[in-house]
C-alpha cells in the first residue's frame, strides 16, 4: 500500500512538473505584461492626467482619435516605416549570402557589417543627425564636392521620415544578417548537394533548397522588423522630437507625448491600445502562416 502510495505520488510529481517550471515565468509575464495590457484598455476609457481620479469616458478617446489630424499623420508615418523597414530582411538575406563565404578575409569583412547591429541606437541617431547636418554634415560636404547646395533634411517635412527610416534600417538589416547568417552555418549541407545534384543553381537553388531552410530564420527577422517598424521611438526622439511641425510622429511618439507632456493619459492608452491591436494582428498571421506550414 505505501508502495503503491509512492507511485501515485511520484506520477503526480511528473504530470505536474511543467506546471513548476513554468509558473515563476507565467507569474512575471503576467505581473509585467498582460496586467499592464489590462491597465491600458481601463486607463483608455478614462478622462485622467495621472493624477487624481479618473473620469469615466466611454469610448470618447477613440472618437477623438477618428478625428486627430496628428493621429493620421503617426498611423500614416507607421505605415511607411513598415513598408520600408521590410528593406531590412531582404537586405540582411543578401549580406549573409555574400559573407556566408570561406575566403580570406572574410571574418573582418564580417565584424565591419556586426558592427551597426552592436551600437545604441542613441548613438546611431546622433551620428546620423551629425551626417544629415546641413553645415557640418559629412552629406552636406559630399553635395558640395558635386556642386550642389546642402539640403536640411531633418528641416523638411517631406523627407524627415524617410531619413530617419534610412537610419534605423542601418542596424536592423545587420540584425537580420545575423539571423541569416546563423540559419546558412546550420543548413543541411546534403540538402544543398542534392539540390546541384538534381540541377538546381543560381535563383532555383535559393528559391527551391536554401530558402525553404531559413523559414525560422525569415519568420524571426519579418516579426522583430515589423514589430520595431510599429513601436519605432527612439531614432523620432533623439533625431526630429516629431517634428519639423510632427510631420515624423509616430503612434508610439505620440502616445509618448500625449501622457507625459500633455497630461493626457487616457488619450495616450488609447493610442497605445491601437498600436497593440495592429502589432498583434501582425504577429497573429505570422503565427497562423507558421503553423500552416508545419502542419
Amino acid at each position: 500500500m505505501k508502495k503503491d502510495n509512492e507511485y501515485r505520488l511520484l506520477r503526480l510529481q511528473y504530470k505536474f512538473a511543467p506546471v513548476y517550471f513554468l509558473a515563476p515565468a507565467f507569474i512575471l509575464f503576467t505581473v509585467f505584461v498582460i496586467w499592464p495590457i489590462i491597465q491600458s484598455f481601463w486607463i483608455s476609457l478614462h478622462h485622467w492626467s495621472g493624477f487624481g481620479p479618473m473620469n469615466w469616458a466611454g469610448m470618447a478617446n477613440y472618437e477623438r482619435l477618428v478625428g486627430d489630424e496628428r493621429f493620421h499623420v503617426s498611423l500614416a508615418n507607421n505605415v511607411r516605416w513598415l513598408v520600408v523597414m521590410m528593406l531590412a530582411p531582404v537586405g540582411g538575406l543578401v549580406l549573409a549570402l555574400f559573407l556566408n563565404q570561406s575566403v580570406r578575409g572574410i571574418r573582418a569583412i564580417k565584424s565591419f557589417f556586426f558592427f551597426p547591429f552592436v551600437i545604441n541606437l542613441v548613438v546611431i541617431g546622433l551620428v546620423f543627425s551629425w551626417f544629415y547636418n546641413p553645415d557640418l554634415g559629412l552629406l552636406a560636404a559630399i553635395f558640395r564636392a558635386f556642386g550642389l547646395r546642402p539640403i536640411p533634411i531633418l528641416a523638411n517635412e517631406n523627407i524627415a521620415t524617410y531619413a530617419v527610416i534610412l537610419a534605423n534600417l542601418w542596424p536592423q538589416t545587420a540584425y537580420c544578417m545575423i539571423l541569416y547568417l546563423t540559419g546558412l552555418t546550420s543548413m543541411s549541407s546534403e540538402v544543398v548537394e542534392a539540390g546541384r545534384i538534381d540541377g538546381a543553381s543560381g535563383f532555383n537553388m535559393l528559391w527551391n533548397v536554401i530558402l525553404p531552410q531559413l523559414r525560422g530564420a525569415s519568420f524571426i527577422a519579418f516579426v522583430v522588423t515589423i514589430v520595431g517598424a510599429l513601436r519605432s521611438f527612439d531614432l523620432i526622439a533623439i533625431m526630429t522630437g516629431g517634428g519639423p511641425w510632427g510631420s515624423t510622429n509616430v503612434l508610439a511618439y505620440q502616445m509618448y507625448n500625449e501622457s507625459i507632456f500633455n497630461f493626457n493619459m487616457g488619450y495616450g492608452a488609447s493610442i497605445a491600445v491601437v498600436l497593440f491591436l495592429i502589432m498583434s494582428v501582425f504577429i497573429a498571421f505570422f503565427l497562423w502562416t507558421v503553423v500552416k506550414h508545419e502542419r
